[in-house]
């Protein structure tokens, strides 16, 4: 059967029924090259001959006239910073601090407890939430493993937000 197949596939790529008269050559022919050469200037050009292989039509800009823009001052200044935190997100964060935690960032330590209530309201398993709060533990560029395991830093985030975010 395989060899069926080949024979069927090699036959189709095997006739000749090409239209193209003749075969391509890397050499350029007399013809072309006076024709390049002996070709009129554009009216709008002065004595500089126009870019090989470029548009003909284009503008030609030397490398010392072309500049880049300035990025916008927008896209330079950082972020005006996080939205402002709530009690209920300041006493969390707080609460953290008391269990020895002290996230980098408030937004990590919220995206951990948000997903702590949000699991608990869909009752997802306890280990489940507890395996993604610890990703996230993990995740936090100032996690120092010597102080203490990401396993204890995501049990401590369950914790905490379990009984002072989730709640209120």
């Amino acid at each position: 059967m395989a060899a069926l197949a080949a024979t069927g596939l090699l036959a189709a790529c095997g006739s000749n029924d090409s239209t193209a008269k003749s075969t391509p050559t890397l050499t350029t022919t007399k013809a072309a090259a006076a024709t390049s050469t002996t070709a009129a200037p554009d009216a709008t050009s002065t004595d500089t001959p126009a870019p090989q292989g470029g548009d003909a039509g284009a503008p030609s800009v030397t490398s010392s006239q072309e500049r880049p823009a300035p990025v916008p001052s927008q896209f330079l200044a950082p972020p005006s910073g996080s939205p402002a935190l709530s009690d209920k997100d300041k006493a969390f964060l707080d609460d953290l601090k008391k269990a020895g935690l002290t996230p980098g960032s408030s937004d990590i330590a919220l995206t951990a407890a948000n997903l702590v209530c949000q699991g608990k309201s869909e009752n997802a398993p306890q280990d489940q939430i507890i395996t993604y709060v610890t990703a996230i533990a993990g995740s936090d560029p100032s996690f120092d493993p010597s102080k203490m395991s990401v396993e204890q830093a995501g049990k401590i985030y369950y914790d905490v937000a379990s009984k002072s975010y989730c709640t209120k």
